[in-house]
C-alpha cells in the first residue's frame, strides 16, 4: 500500500483590523497594494517599479501579521511607511500625507 501525503493546510486565518472608528474589518490586501501603488505614483515612479514596490510592501505586511488575530489599523499603516521607508523614502512620505489629508 502506498502512503498519500496529505497536502499542508494553508493558514486561513483572517487577520481583523480594527479601524479608526471602532468596527473591524477583515485585512484586505489590495487596499494596501493600492495605498503603497498610488503613493509610489505621485512619486513619478514608472509603473512596473510602482508595482514591484507594492508586492514588497504587502508580502513584507503579510509576513508581520502572521498569526495576528486582530491588529489597528494605525499599527498597519506605521508598518507600511517604515518597510516602504526601506525602499523609497518619498513614496512613504507620500504614503503618510495621504492618511493626514484624507
Amino acid at each position: 500500500m502506498v502512503k498519500v501525503k496529505k497536502p499542508e493546510k494553508k493558514n486561513t486565518q483572517v487577520t481583523l483590523v480594527v479601524k479608526r472608528r471602532g468596527h473591524s474589518e477583515p485585512f484586505d490586501e489590495k487596499k494596501t497594494y493600492g495605498s503603497v501603488y498610488a503613493a509610489c505614483s505621485n512619486c513619478d515612479l514608472h509603473e512596473k517599479e510602482c508595482e514591484k514596490l507594492a508586492e514588497q510592501v504587502l508580502d513584507e505586511l503579510k509576513k508581520a501579521l502572521a498569526g495576528k488575530k486582530e491588529i489597528n489599523s494605525t499599527e498597519i499603516f506605521g508598518l507600511v511607511i517604515s518597510i516602504l521607508a526601506k525602499y523609497h523614502e518619498d513614496a512613504a512620505m507620500m504614503y503618510e500625507l495621504h492618511r493626514d489629508i484624507s
